[in-house]
Formats: C-alpha cells, sequence, structure tokens
C-alpha cells in the first residue's frame, strides 16, 4: 500500500517496545462503582464473535452522526433545533460511553486484548471529545459569547491532551474523582434539558442568584480545568519515572506542550484577528477543524507513551490552521469561509490518513485484525473486574 495514502509512522523499534507495553491506570471516578454493574450486564449482551474495536468505532460514528445532526440546525450554536435533534444527541453520547466502557471488557472475555486496542479506545476518545465539546456549546447557546465558547470548545480538548501528557511522563494514567464518566453523564443531562426547554431555557435568571443558567456549565468547566489542571501538572512539572526525571521515554517533559500550544495560540490569534469575526459566523466548524489537529497531536502523543518514543513537533496536521492563519495574516482576498473549509477537509485528510496507517501497520505487525477477532475466543466467562472501565 502506497505510503502517501496510508503512512507506516512507526519505525521498526517502536514497533519492537510495543510489544513490551501494559496498560496502567490508577484511580476511580466517582460514578465509576454503580456504572459497573451496567457495564457489566451490558457486554454479557454482546456476542463473542464481535471485536471490541468494532464496538468502539460505532459508537463513535453514532457520536458524531448525531453531533452533526445539531451543527446543521445550529451552525452558529446560537439558533434553536428541534427536540428530538437534542434528544438523539443525548442517546448518542450515551452510546458512545457505553461502548466506549466495555470495549476493554469486550476484549478480556474474548482473550483478544491488544495495543491496538489500547491505541483504539484513546483514538476514538479524542474524536469523540471534540465533538462532545461542540455538542455543548450548541445545546447551551453559548454562541451568543463567543469567547466563552471559544474556551469551552477547546478546554476539553486541551484537558485530554493533558490527561495523556501525564501518562507520557510519569507512564500511568490517572483518573480523578470527577472524570469522563461523569462529564458526559452531566452532558447527556444537559441535552435532555435543552430537548424539553428549548436553548432559551439556559437564558433563565434564576430568582435570588440573579445568574442566568447557561453560567452554571460555564462555572463547571472552568472549576474542572482548574483542578485537572492542577493534578495533570503537579504529576507533569514533578519529573518523570525516566532518567533524571524525564519521562518514560527518557525525553523532556515539557516536549509535548509545544505540539498543544502551537496548535491552541494559532487558533488564538486567528480567533482575536479575524476582521469579518470568522469564529462568530462559523464557530463550530472553526473549533472542529482546529479539533482534528488536536485529535492528531493527541493520538500521536498516545502512541509515543505507548512506543517510549519522542513526540516530533513537525505535522502535516498543522498545514490546515497555517493556512488559515496566512490567509487571516497577510489579509487575503480570498473568502474566509472557502479557506475555512479548506482547513477542515486538510486537517481531517491528515487525521484519518494518520490513524489508518498506524492502526493498519500495528495490526500487521501483531498479525491481528483491526475490525474482527483473530482467534477462536475461549468460552465465555465474566469479564474481570478492573480499576477502570478501560
Amino acid at each position: 500500500m502506497p505510503h502517501w495514502l496510508w503512512p507506516e509512522p512507526l519505525s521498526p523499534g517502536q514497533l519492537k517496545r510495543l510489544e513490551e507495553h501494559k496498560y496502567s491506570a490508577a484511580g476511580r471516578s466517582l460514578f465509576e462503582p454503580p456504572c459497573q454493574i451496567y457495564w457489566n450486564w451490558l457486554v454479557q449482551q454482546i456476542p463473542t464473535w464481535v471485536a471490541p474495536n468494532t464496538l468502539t468505532i460505532i459508537g463513535l460514528v453514532v457520536n458524531i452522526v448525531t453531533t452533526l445532526i445539531l451543527v446543521y440546525y445550529c451552525p452558529t450554536a446560537t439558533e434553536e433545533a428541534p427536540s428530538w435533534a437534542f434528544i438523539l444527541s443525548a442517546l448518542g453520547l450515551f452510546i458512545y460511553q457505553s461502548l466506549d466502557a466495555i470495549d476493554g471488557k469486550q476484549a478480556r472475555r474474548t482473550n483478544s486484548s491488544s495495543a491496538l486496542g489500547e491505541l483504539f479506545d484513546h483514538g476514538c476518545d479524542a474524536v469523540s471529545t471534540v465533538f462532545v465539546a461542540v455538542g455543548t456549546c450548541i445545546c447551551c447557546g453559548i454562541g451568543y459569547y463567543p469567547d466563552w465558547m471559544f474556551f469551552c470548545g477547546f478546554v476539553g480538548m486541551f484537558m485530554f491532551f493533558c490527561a495523556h501528557w501525564q501518562t507520557y511522563v510519569s507512564g500511568t494514567l490517572r483518573f480523578g474523582l470527577v472524570d469522563v464518566t461523569e462529564v458526559q453523564i452531566a452532558i447527556t443531562i444537559m441535552y435532555l434539558m435543552s430537548a424539553f426547554g428549548g436553548v432559551a431555557l439556559w437564558q433563565t435568571t434564576l430568582p435570588m442568584l440573579g445568574l442566568q443558567l447557561y453560567w452554571f456549565p460555564i462555572f463547571g468547566i472552568i472549576g474542572g480545568f482548574l483542578l485537572s489542571s492542577y493534578n495533570y501538572f503537579q504529576v507533569i512539572l514533578s519529573g518523570g519515572v525516566g532518567k533524571n526525571g524525564s519521562t518514560v521515554a527518557d525525553t523532556s517533559v515539557l516536549s509535548p506542550g509545544l505540539h498543544i500550544s502551537l496548535i491552541l495560540l494559532l487558533a488564538f490569534i486567528i480567533f482575536k484577528k479575524s476582521s469579518s469575526q470568522l469564529f462568530e459566523r462559523h464557530p463550530c466548524l472553526y473549533i472542529l477543524t482546529f479539533g482534528m489537529v488536536i485529535a492528531k497531536i493527541s493520538n500521536k502523543l498516545v502512541m509515543a507513551h505507548m512506543t517510549k518514543s519522542e513526540l516530533h513537533l513537525p505535522d502535516l496536521a498543522f498545514l490546515g490552521p497555517g493556512l488559515l492563519f496566512l490567509n487571516q495574516y497577510f489579509n487575503s482576498y480570498i473568502d474566509e469561509h472557502i479557506v475555512l473549509w479548506i482547513a477542515m477537509l486538510l486537517s481531517l485528510v491528515e487525521l484519518v490518513r494518520y490513524c489508518t496507517g498506524v492502526c493498519l501497520q500495528i495490526a500487521a505487525h501483531l498479525r491481528i485484525h483491526v475490525f474482527s477477532i483473530t482467534q477462536a475466543p475461549p468460552k465465555a466467562k465474566a469479564p474481570p473486574k478492573s480499576s477502570h472501565h478501560d
């Protein structure tokens, strides 16, 4: 298969180190114990011939499609979508959470656990985070407040990247009392609130407090951002487990910060410089464009952790945002909307190329299939309990 179509990003040394990788996680979130009862029941309903990655990708596709329906009705996150669109998004997120929670259980149940499964799981989470961020902004009508929408649109992606940044540093993925499960449940409830009360519900001023309802998710996001940043950077800045406080890959603990800082800086400069309020006119498309780039560099970070490798800065994923930046900086006469669509397409193509290429390369190296179970599974049995739903 030609490398220009599906690249082979991993070297023989990285593939060798991938064979030695073992998943390590610590911590348990608040809602996980009761959710485990549902997840353990759900995985028993899945046939043993269904591959874990199939469950993950089905959940992701459902999540993406239901969110894109919202984007269609609310392109500027100020419009009022039909009630059924919000209900569909709530259902889509619930389905994704459920299938994402049991893919690891299905892998252990069918004796098909692999490094590819872990990468696939985290890779889909990176993409899902982008669409969940957009859907959340839409359901609260935050498009009326561009500065807040910019912050809320990108903070979740930043937190996801930081979660794997501290994993790259320490070798262990850590979960807090309030983590992804709790956030997804809260967003599902928000979707349902908008379904039955409309987006206008979030403009309601609460008596005595004198605050409009949309401030509460914003306060929640700010609080989660501050608490998570403190926890993540406490690990990152305290040094890794390698030599002289380096990462598990024996590289600088700060090197991943260059990637996320660059893309967020580009996004912010274009957001502020746009002469025709590009972000205000196309906020959802704007967040999706830069979100695809963040999803790719997050996948690269996960891969760097799993292969104990350096994370290199040069990346074709920056081509789309770079094109948008040049168009803004030189005050080009090319229509901003057209350039934004081109940047979105470039970012999406590069994300798909990388993810497909690395999955095919790992599958070929491990002699397994991405979406089917290579060997006949043993007799089904109850999945073992774990410290986290992954």
